[in-house]
Parts: C-alpha cells; structure tokens; sequence
C-alpha cells in the first residue's frame, strides 16, 4: 500500500509543479504583451521608439515572403470544400448552396485557421530559433548592456508586424479560398466563374469577414507572444533552442485551435 501512496503522491505533485508552471508562464506572457504594447504606444515619449524599419522587416518576412505558399494551400482548401460541398447536396439537389456554404465557412473560419497554423509553422518557430540564438550567444545580454531594452527591440516588432501580416494574409486566403471553390464549381455545375463571384458577393455579409479579421488578430497575438517568449526563456545548448522552437509550434498550434474554438462559439452564439 505505501508503494501505491507514494506513486499516487508523486503524480500529485507533478500536476501540481506543472500547474504551477503554467501559471508562471502565462503571467510571462501577459507581463511580456504588456511590455510590448508599452513601447509601441510610450516609447517615442521616452525617445525610444520601437523601430518602423523593424517592424516592415517582419511584415516582409512574415506576409510577403508567405504569399505564394498562403495563396496556393487556401486555394487547394477552396477546392476541397467545394468538391465535399457539391458530392453532400447533390444528394438533396441543392448543389447551387455549395457558394454559400464556401463563403461563409472560409471567411469565418477556414481561412484564419489556415493562415495562423501556416504562420505559427513558419514565422513562429523562426522567430523562437533566433531570439534563442541570440540568447544563448549573449547577444541580449550584450543589448542590456548597452541600454537596449530587448523586448523593445525584439519583442514589440514582431507584436506589431505579426497583428498587420496575419490579417493580411487571411484577406488574401480568403480570395484565394473563394477562387478555388469558384473554378472547380464553374467547371463542376457548368456556371460561369462570374456568376459564382456575384453570388458570393450577395452571400457574403461584413459581419462575415469581420469575424474572420478578428480572429485572425488574435492569432497572430497568439503566434507572437509564444514565439518571442519560448525564444527569450530557451534553455541551454543548441538542444535547448531545439526543444523551444517545437514546443513553440506546438503550443502556438494548440492555443490557435483552441482560441478559434472560443471565438466561434461566442461570435456565433446570436444564432444558435
């Protein structure tokens, strides 16, 4: 029995450590997000502005080196709705609703949750590995040093970069999505791609993309307060920065699934 007490005692006290560091690591976060907005919205008064410069170079690495890949996944997306949407009402004749079912269900959902695991994959991990080379070669020692505040000169322009490319990218998968879907089912229902187009655009309601937008925003929050945070506590050696950039992805993964989860329910909740 008292190997059983002791087994049951120890798995007690790893939930407990690891709740414990949960909580830990969220208030490092929330501590970093307020940081980061900090010198966004203060730092000019201080004469240290977070750097425009810095911030279109990660709007460049993030969205435009992205679009080609964005573009040609949402379009595959599009077209996999499409083929499931037309193949499921064909039964019920009503093959014609596949525009609306695609409109809705890219630009409320498909597309931000596309965009944002794409981007956490790509940019999140990137931004982990550098920020934790930088750490673990003392570079942001050396930046403390001299008087540059790290999370102002690293931290708040990948804050401000990602909130800007991410919506960005999700407008454009959101075209991407539609045109795939368009092509396959002009082709599929012998309708001409401009007769799909309209009737998306009578579909299509601003709540509708908004939903979309704000989703989108809140992960790329997600993506970079994970990603710089992961990156400024990596652990130590090269095998350390390994570990932070995967559990970086995943976790970036995992809260952006969650997260949409929660907004969907709360922004849908009207029409239930």
């Amino acid at each position: 029995m008292g190997f059983i007490f002791r087994h049951i005692g120890l798995f007690f006290e790893r939930v407990g450590r690891g709740f414990v560091q949960g909580i830990e690591e969220i208030g490092y976060v929330l501590v970093l997000l307020v940081e980061s907005l900090y010198w966004v919205f203060v730092g000019f008064l201080r004469k240290q502005p977070v750097r425009v410069d810095a911030v279109f170079k990660e709007v460049r690495e993030i969205g435009f080196n992205a679009v080609l890949i964005v573009s040609v996944l949402c379009m595959a997306v599009g077209t996999m709705l499409a083929i499931q949407g037309i193949t499921s009402l064909r039964q019920f004749g009503q093959e014609l609703l596949v525009v609306d079912l695609v409109a809705r269900s890219v630009t409320r959902e498909f597309s931000p949750l596309i965009v944002g695991i794409l981007v956490a994959g790509r940019s999140g991990s990137a931004i982990t590995a550098r920020i934790g080379t930088m750490s673990e070669s003392q570079e942001i020692d050396a930046l403390q040093v001299i008087g540059i505040n790290p999370v102002r000169h690293l931290g708040a322009p990948v804050l401000v970069g990602m909130v800007i490319a991410v919506p960005l990218l999700t407008v454009l998968g959101d075209l991407m999505c539609i045109l795939g879907a368009g092509l396959f089912s002009s082709a599929e229902m012998d309708m001409p791609l401009k007769i799909y187009l309209d009737r998306t655009m009578s579909v299509l309601t601003v709540d509708d993309v908004r939903q979309g937008l704000i989703k989108s925003g809140v992960f790329a929050t997600i993506i970079a307060l994970i990603g710089v945070s992961n990156g400024f506590q990596v652990g130590s050696g090269s095998e350390g920065v390994g570990r932070s950039t995967t559990r970086s992805v995943v976790l970036a993964i995992s809260c952006i699934v969650i997260a949409d989860m929660i907004f969907t329910y709360f922004l849908n909740i009207g029409s239930l």
